[in-house]
């Protein structure tokens, strides 16, 4: 091939090797611009994906939400295992709505004024309603427990919105309240005597007691006292209140002995006994009713049967209070209260916690719908109680 041929075509193979160089380089440049503009706008990519804030396995009995209609920008999941709610997050600077709570039944058909939770629980944000037509924007639903039918026919029959919880309530002992097995799998949240409730409803409560000064025990002028509405033959404590009748006097009141007790002379009276019998119609953990708190609270010291008193130690100081299993017989649990009645440096030990605490006991309405109202607010995770009958009923 001639020299200048030669040339000529290795010249048109340099430009040709020159011209792809320079078209790479420029691809090179923009696709990093591109991605650096894509990271900088972008936290995460994959929050192009619906639901995609977190990627896990899907939640049983979980719908996710759409982001499509703007409700909700992300939704964080968790397995029960997992601590902390699952909150939705709120865009920056947006007050969050208050939490509507629906009282699906009035409890034992008594209807009452819905409360000013701020005025007495310092709680913000809640609103009540009974309206049943209501159901689907209600955040939470309250359901009595005595009050629910036996085939749940009285219960909400539509569809539950997603973000919605069902709150079980009940103050009475799993003895006087009916096992229902349906109820498994249906409430998200307890609202209860118990400890391990999610929301905790003691009957009372011992409180710091800051101001100065000590406390005058009552005048006595009766030894063991005991007022009983329900006089069932079968109670443990009426086969116990039997023998110890025999050793020590005891001055019974209620209705079986036609002495019923008003409600205005019910503190003056147990203040004047100097032994109050705080037997439970039944005997079941964190079962505590009035009956121990009353006496606590007017100045009396409670004889307590009921679930163990490592149990009771757990809401009231052990000295505040004397307990049947303390004691052999009925007949030894008699002596010991004859002893403290001659005693009086022994009976006023029972009264030393009075320097530190006082008692609060608690509304059964007020209260409740406040405090339930209050953790749907405050706890958005999803939760359903599939063991609920193990649980209450064991």
């Amino acid at each position: 091939m001639p020299l200048d041929k030669l040339v000529e075509r290795s010249a048109r193979s340099a430009m040709t090797l020159s011209n792809l160089l320079r078209g790479s380089l420029i691809a090179v440049v923009l696709v990093t611009v591109l991605l650096v503009v894509f990271f900088a706008y972008s936290s995460s990519p994959f929050d192009l994906l619906p639901c995609s804030a977190t990627r896990m396995e899907p939640q049983e009995n979980f719908t996710c939400p759409d982001v499509c209609s703007g409700n909700i920008s992300t939704f964080h999941l968790r397995t029960e295992e997992q601590n902390g709610p699952v909150v939705p997050k709120t865009p920056a600077g947006t007050k969050e709505p208050d939490t509507l709570l629906l009282m699906w039944f009035w409890p034992f058909g008594v209807a009452f004024e819905f409360p000013s939770c701020s005025e007495l629980y310092n709680i913000q944000g809640c609103q009540f309603t009974a309206d049943r037509n209501l159901y689907g924007k209600a955040d939470g639903v309250l359901i009595h427990h005595r009050d629910i039918g036996g085939d749940l026919s009285n219960m909400p029959q539509t569809p539950r919105p997603v973000h919605q919880k069902w709150i079980w309530w009940n103050h009475e002992s799993p003895t006087y309240s009916t096992n229902l097995p349906a109820l498994n799998n249906l409430f998200n949240l307890t609202a209860n005597y118990r400890r391990d409730a999610d929301i905790f409803l003691p009957y009372g409560t011992l409180e710091e007691y800051n101001e100065n000064g000590t406390f005058e025990i009552p005048k006595k002028d009766k030894l063991v006292c005991w007022i009983v509405s329900h006089w069932n033959p079968n109670h443990q404590r009426r086969h116990y209140y039997e023998e110890l009748k025999n050793h020590i006097n005891i001055d019974i009141y209620g209705r079986p002995f036609e002495k019923y007790v008003t409600d205005s002379d019910f503190p003056n009276l147990i203040s004047s006994c100097k032994f109050y019998l705080s037997f439970e119609n039944s005997v079941h953990v964190d079962y505590l009713s009035g009956k121990v708190y009353d006496p606590l609270q007017f100045g009396t010291v409670p004889v307590v049967l009921g679930p163990p008193r490592d149990n009771y130690e757990e809401h009231a100081p052990g000295d505040s209070f004397i307990h049947v299993e303390d004691f052999p017989t009925p007949k030894d649990l008699a002596n010991r209260l004859l002893l403290l009645d001659k005693n009086e440096t022994m009976y006023r030990e029972y009264f030393n916690w009075r320097k530190a605490y006082k008692v609060k006991q608690h509304s059964f309405t007020l209260r409740t719908v406040c405090y339930a109202c209050d953790h749907v607010r405050r706890f958005k995770g999803y939760k359903v109680f599939k063991n609920f009958n193990k649980w209450f009923w064991g």
